[in-house]
Order: structure tokens, then C-alpha cells, then sequence
């Protein structure tokens, strides 16, 4: 290995203009080495500094073809975290596999692709609507390399041609929105030289902090993925206040960092779509497709500024036939594994296949490491529940968005499960009703319970009847009141009279009215809980009654002696207190006695 040195570089790092790529720094390295040693070489070393390593989201090297050749399907080399004796601590290794082992004196050229996020660092963080958003890149103008580079140079693409400063070294030129530094010769091996570049990009910084994916297979025909986002626009810091009219007036102007609007291709042939959050449907939405592809775009309720957060759900229907295959007598599915947004870089990926109820044996074959484990769902009809493979990745990227499989075994006759059930549902409920209708289940009304519950049903009757006729009471105390303020109003002695009069007549047909009902009660055992609660009920209104008569007395009795409205409201103060505790016992008591 360290016998190895390059003979040929060429690295480009781009930042293409495109919202899909807008928070993620594409690092392509075109390499050609040469084995200088003496021993064969099949292993190539690649080396990323800490803070790149942290961000680094995909890997990837594939062999070299060459400008205006034809593209053959790309065959990726394989490439391992490596752990290399004698390196510095500070970086991260990672081996490429080359096809074949290199004598002395052989070349090989092969590309290696590297993506980072969260590179773009917002310079000023925070901005007005009106403000446009500058970002700040890092990286070294020379390739960070455990091997001597013979040659080699840097490209770095921009989004846009507006560039407030860079880091100027030897073998710098510029056109329009790309940089290009070198060629530079005979570099020493982990050579480096920094450098910084700070421009213009107003692309949306659009982050999913967290993305579950659910993918229900039906045999029945159907495969329904749900998606749930909670999205965050990941660049520089909205400060300030809003204006609506002003965004709507002059988008590229006052919101030109905002993005109002996602596009999600779906696969084709796919129906049912929805698009909702919390509150409900959202009506923003545009879809259009042919054979070949579905397109659905999303607008949120508000246009999306840094930092601001929405979260939302889409669904949709897939033919299942289209994703649903055999192979060596076990079914397998073969779907995409990330957003169906290529502008999403998704902070953590939760992807959930549910499988039918009954399958078992499962695996999974992804192009990628991916954490997993198995849980289980219960739905309608099930019995034991569904089997679901969870799989979990950080840092998810659109190069992510590869197909996987997830393998299971299933027998045809575990389909025959819920309409089986089903069948013997309504089979076993019109049994029962049958029985029913034709079956007599009356109680015998000699029975005990029979007259218990009787009993107990009359003495509810007579209970109600006590209420009413206390109720009554109350009603008569009330008019007494409503004479005495008619009295202190009008003045007029003998109409307050005659209202006592007539009070005392039906206070007393009342009594007469309530005896018999008590009696009853004392006589029937079934009234022993409630006897107590009622013959204290009547004896607080009894005393009442009594109070409200001498209050009544003593009013009429001040007007009478002309005595002033002061000295009648002092005679009668204590009274009136004591009235007022006893109606609240009065009324709880009625409360209690209607709860029993």
C-alpha cells in the first residue's frame, strides 16, 4: 500500500444549482494510480479529514470510462472503512477494491463520488425577508491524500455566478460561477492548502429532521405507502417580521431564500394520492402523470423561510403486481428506499414494511448499511398481527434512493384467513339472533329478583313524588320572598298578606300530600337506604319553612310599625343567614337523594 502513488488527479467539487441539492456538496474525484512498488496492489486508500467524514452521507467509486464512450451500467467498486497503521488520527479511511491487483508499473483510473451535508454554512446566519442568503464553503485547494500526487486541480461549480470573496492562491481563474485552482505538480502526500469560498445561493435549504416511511402490502392487490415529514428549511435564520403582501407582490425579491413548493415523483400507475396534516386536508396540491411517471406538487400553507418548520402526510396506492415478485418459491418486494423528493436531505430515514399477516422467514437485501429490526402491527382481523421490518438511516441523501428487497415466505392458504373469518362472523351473529328471536329469556314475575325490582321501582316513584312536592315547597318559599320585595317596592301591606294566605293554604295541602308517602316509605324494606336521606329532607324544609314564615311576620310587622328599611334589614340579618345555609342543605339533599 504505501509503495502506491498517484500518477494522475483531477478532483471536482460541485455545488449544482438545483433545490435538490441545495444543502449537499457533491465532491467527484476522477484518479488514475500507478503502482511504483514492487509488489502487486489491489487496495486503494481514500482520505477524508473529521468534520468531512462527519458530514460525508455517500460513497462511491466506480471505473473510469472515459468522455464520448458509450455509458455501460455502472458497476461500483467496493469500498470499506479502513483503519491503516502509522495515519494521522485526525482523518477517516476509507479502501476502494480494484477490479484486479496492479504489477509494477500498471495504471488504473477510476471516479470517486463523495456527497456531504449540512458543508453550506449560512454567512450572516440570520436574514430580513428582503435579504438574500450567502453561504460559506471550506475544503483545501490541494486533494488531502496519503500517496504523492504527480498532478492535480479543483474545480468548484457554484449555483450562481455573484461570489463575495475567495481564497486566491497560485493557479487561480475564474469564470463566471466556477473556480478552478491548479494544476499542481508533484504534491507531497496529505497535502494541504485551505481554502474558502463565499457566494450567493437563494436555492431552499429544504431538511426532513425526521421522515417515516410506511409500506403495507395487501395480496389482495395493493401496496399503500404513507410518508410522514416534519420538514425544516435549513439555511440562514428568518428575523424580522413577515409580510404576506410583500411576498405575494414580489416573491423574488421580498423571499427570494423561501421555497413554496416540493415535487414528489411518484412511481407510475400510482392512485389514491392524499396530501394532509393535523388540521386536514391541504388543497395546494397539483398532480399529473402518464405511464411513465406521477408527479404530485406540494405547496404548504406557508411559504417556508430558514428555520421555519410544517410537517404534513402523503399517501398513496401502488399496483402490487408492479412491485410484488417470486423467486425460488419465496415473494420478495422491490421498492424504492428513500423520499420520493429529490429535493430532501432527510436527517433520519424510518422506513416500515408491513407484511402480511402469516409471513414468515424474512431478509433483506439493501446496496447500503441500514439499521434493522422486526416489530408487529395489529390491524382489522388479524390474530397474531402483521410482521413489520423497520429499517433506519441517518443522513439520507437523493443517492440513497435506490431499490431494496425485503424476502419472506407466504402460503396461499393464509389469504383465505380473514375472509374465512368474516364468513363465520356473520354465519355465528345470525345463528344468535335466531336464538334469540326464538328463545324465551323473560324473567318470571314470581321470581325474587323480579320482585325486588319491582319494589325497588315503586319506591323510585314515591321518591319522585316526595321531590316534587319539596320542590313545590321551595317554589312557595320563593314567592313569599318575591311578596317582601313587592312590599319594600310598592309599600302595599295587604297584598304581601294575602300572599301568605295563599302560601299557608298550599303549604298545608302539601303536608297533608307528603304524609302518606313517608309512610310507605317507612313500610317498605327496599326504601331502608333511602328512608334516612328523605326524613332528613323533610325536616330541614319543615324547618324552612318555619324560618321563611317568621322572616315573612317580621317584615310586615316593621312596615306596619312604619320603622325604616334599615332597621327592617337588621332585624332580619341573622334570619336571613340562617335561611340561606338551610336552603343550600335543602338542596343538596335533593341532589344526593336524585343521584341515589
Amino acid at each position: 500500500m504505501k509503495s502506491f502513488r498517484f500518477c494522475f488527479l483531477m478532483l471536482t467539487i460541485a455545488i449544482l444549482a438545483s433545490p435538490a441539492l441545495s444543502d449537499l456538496v457533491l465532491s467527484k474525484v476522477d484518479r488514475r494510480v500507478e503502482n511504483a512498488g514492487p509488489e502487486k496492489e489491489s487496495l486503494v486508500l481514500l482520505a477524508f479529514p473529521e468534520q468531512q467524514a462527519k458530514n460525508m452521507a455517500y460513497l462511491m467509486a466506480t471505473p473510469h470510462e472515459g468522455k464520448g464512450k458509450v455509458k455501460n451500467p455502472v458497476v461500483a467498486l467496493p469500498v470499506e472503512a479502513a483503519n491503516p497503521k502509522d495515519m494521522p488520527a485526525a482523518l477517516t479511511f476509507y479502501s476502494v477494491s480494484l477490479p484486479k491487483g496492479l504489477a509494477e508499473g500498471d495504471s488504473f483510473t477510476f471516479d470517486v463520488l463523495a456527497v456531504f451535508t449540512h458543508a453550506l454554512r449560512p454567512i450572516p446566519e440570520q436574514i430580513t425577508q428582503a435579504d438574500i442568503q450567502l453561504v460559506l464553503y471550506q475544503d483545501s485547494a490541494h486533494y488531502l491524500s496519503p500517496y504523492a500526487v504527480k498532478v492535480q486541480s479543483l474545480s468548484v461549480k457554484l449555483p450562481d455566478s455573484r461570489i463575495e470573496s475567495y481564497t486566491k492562491l497560485e493557479n487561480t481563474k475564474i469564470h463566471g460561477s466556477e473556480i478552478k485552482y491548479g494544476p499542481y505538480e508533484n504534491l507531497p502526500s496529505f497535502s494541504y492548502s485551505p481554502i474558502a469560498v463565499h457566494f450567493e445561493s437563494n436555492l431552499p435549504f429544504a431538511v426532513a429532521q425526521e421522515l417515516v416511511r410506511e409500506i403495507e402490502i395487501s395480496h389482495w392487490g395493493n401496496v399503500q405507502v404513507t410518508e410522514h415529514y416534519k420538514l425544516i428549511h435549513g439555511g440562514a435564520q428568518s428575523k424580522g417580521e413577515f409580510s404576506r403582501l410583500d411576498f405575494l407582490a414580489r416573491p423574488n425579491v421580498r423571499g427570494a431564500s423561501a421555497f413554496r413548493y416540493l415535487v414528489a415523483n411518484l412511481p407510475p400507475r400510482a392512485h389514491s394520492v392524499y396530501y394532509r396534516d393535523e388540521i386536514g386536508n391541504i388543497s395546494t396540491s397539483h398532480l399529473r402523470g402518464d405511464s411513465k411517471k406521477t408527479e404530485l406538487l406540494i405547496e404548504p400553507r406557508y411559504p417556508m423561510f430558514g428555520g421555519w418548520r410544517t410537517a404534513f402526510t402523503i399517501g398513496y396506492g401502488l399496483p402490487l403486481q408492479d412491485f410484488l415478485y417470486e423467486s425460488d418459491g419465496k415473494r420478495f418486494l422491490n421498492i424504492t428506499f428513500s423520499s420520493p423528493m429529490v429535493e430532501l436531505v432527510i436527517d433520519a430515514l424510518i422506513v416500515k414494511v408491513v407484511l402480511p399477516e402469516g409471513s414468515s422467514d424474512i431478509s433483506v437485501a439493501a446496496s447500503f448499511p441500514v439499521e434493522q429490526w422486526q416489530e408487529t402491527k395489529i390491524s382489522h382481523l388479524d390474530i397474531d398481527g402483521r410482521p413489520v421490518v423497520v429499517l433506519k438511516k441517518t443522513n439520507v441523501v437523493p443517492q440513497h434512493n435506490q431499490f431494496f428487497q425485503v424476502y419472506y415466505h407466504f402460503s396461499q392458504l393464509s389469504m383465505l384467513r380473514e375472509p374465512l373469518m368474516l364468513i363465520s362472523g356473520f354465519f355465528f351473529f345470525f345463528v344468535a339472533c335466531i336464538v334469540y328471536m326464538h328463545a324465551d329469556i323473560s324473567i318470571s314475575k314470581s321470581s325474587a329478583s323480579y320482585l325486588a325490582k319491582q319494589q325497588w321501582e315503586e319506591v323510585q316513584a314515591v321518591i319522585q313524588q316526595v321531590q316534587n312536592i319539596i320542590s313545590r315547597c321551595l317554589t312557595t318559599h320563593d314567592n313569599l320572598e318575591a311578596s317582601l320585595r313587592d312590599l319594600s317596592r310598592t309599600g302595599n301591606i295587604q297584598a304581601c298578606k294575602a300572599a301568605r294566605k295563599a302560601a299557608d293554604g298550599l303549604l298545608k295541602e302539601l303536608s297533608k300530600e307528603l304524609k302518606p308517602l313517608l309512610t310507605f316509605l317507612q313500610s317498605s324494606p327496599s326504601a331502608a337506604q333511602v328512608l334516612p336521606k328523605v326524613e332528613e329532607l323533610v325536616a330541614k324544609e319543615r324547618e324552612l319553612q318555619e324560618k321563611v314564615m317568621v322572616k315573612h311576620s317580621t317584615v310586615v310587622d316593621g312596615y306596619e310599625k312604619k320603622l325604616g328599611a334599615r332597621d327592617i334589614e337588621n332585624r332580619v340579618a341573622l334570619q336571613q343567614q340562617k335561611l340561606t345555609a338551610l336552603r343550600q342543605e335543602v338542596d343538596d339533599l335533593l341532589e344526593f337523594i336524585d343521584e341515589i
